[in-house]
């Protein structure tokens, strides 16, 4: 951009545009700008909503996470009366953690489809493994 100082009047220094082509090169950037932000915003809101439908199914017993990782489905079949409770206890939350990383590893393919890969995305994807999967601190969603 190229401008030059036409004087200094009463409210300080006027600059003006040397050229129409500066001035057009310049409205352009802007424009081009303007445009990079509004689909950066239209992708965000896409995602936004594509993640709140997600959920994380693992089977050992059939159970289903919803998109913030919450236990929403249990489907229990008789034959755990045939053992210990603590047992039965462990396999509900070992296929719960399971659920959610799988939950995790669609955020992840969500993110990346939607915003491309970049320290954004892995910044979303860091956030929601700290809170589907807080003792685990591994970066690798996608086993």
């Amino acid at each position: 951009m190229s401008a030059v100082a036409a004087g200094s009047g009463p409210l300080g220094r006027v600059d003006v545009w040397a050229d129409d082509a500066a001035l057009d090169a310049a409205e352009r950037r802007l424009d081009e700008w303007e445009s990079s932000l509004t689909e950066r915003a239209e992708r965000a809101k896409t995602l936004s909503s594509t993640m709140r439908d997600l959920t994380g199914t693992a089977h050992n017993s059939d159970r289903t996470v919803d998109s913030a990782g919450l236990l929403i489905d249990l489907q229990l079949d008789e034959r755990i009366r045939q053992q210990a409770a603590t047992h039965t206890a462990r396999q509900i939350l070992e296929t719960t953690t399971a659920a959610r990383a799988a939950l995790l590893r669609q955020v992840s393919d969500a993110a990346t489809e939607s915003l491309g890969d970049d320290a954004r995305v892995q910044a979303v994807i860091d956030s929601y493994r700290s809170r589907l999967l807080p003792d685990q601190g591994s970066n690798d969603v996608r086993r």
